[in-house]
């Protein structure tokens, strides 16, 4: 089974993962999600529910994945991004809501990964997921 799409976005959300924020009442850590991780998950998900395979992946699988930002200053499109933010941070909040949306029983099942993030004139997230 292979599912393949493209979701093209003018803003890829940047925000990530690492974002959540704790505050301490009656001496207990509370986590919660600022707005703007809370707005990139919205986003995500409503992105990522137009693509929701019929059946969930049940088994090991391989994500590919390709961030592309917009083109800014003197870059081109096609060309590696390698300023922030860190993919593996992106990944985090993408595949928890590839999980929410139902797309794998647990993003455990990702045992192959292939992620870049490029500078693009079509912005959005490229996502190929098969099962192996």
């Amino acid at each position: 089974m292979i599912t393949e799409f493209f979701m093209p976005m003018k803003s890829v959300p940047t925000v990530t993962h690492q974002q959540k924020q704790v505050h301490v009442v009656n001496g207990k850590p509370i986590f919660y999600e600022p707005d703007e991780l809370k707005a990139a998950r919205s986003k995500l998900m409503a992105h990522l529910g137009q693509h929701v395979p019929e059946r969930k992946y049940l088994s090991s699988i391989r994500l590919i994945v390709k961030w592309c930002f917009p083109v800014t200053g003197n870059h081109t499109d096609g060309e590696y991004k390698y300023t922030k933010p860190d993919l593996d941070n992106l990944q985090k909040l993408l595949k928890d809501c590839m999980t929410d949306c139902g797309y794998w029983k647990d993003d455990a099942l990702v045992v192959s990964e292939i992620v870049e993030k490029f500078w693009a004139k079509m912005p959005g997230i490229y996502i190929k997921i098969e099962a192996i």
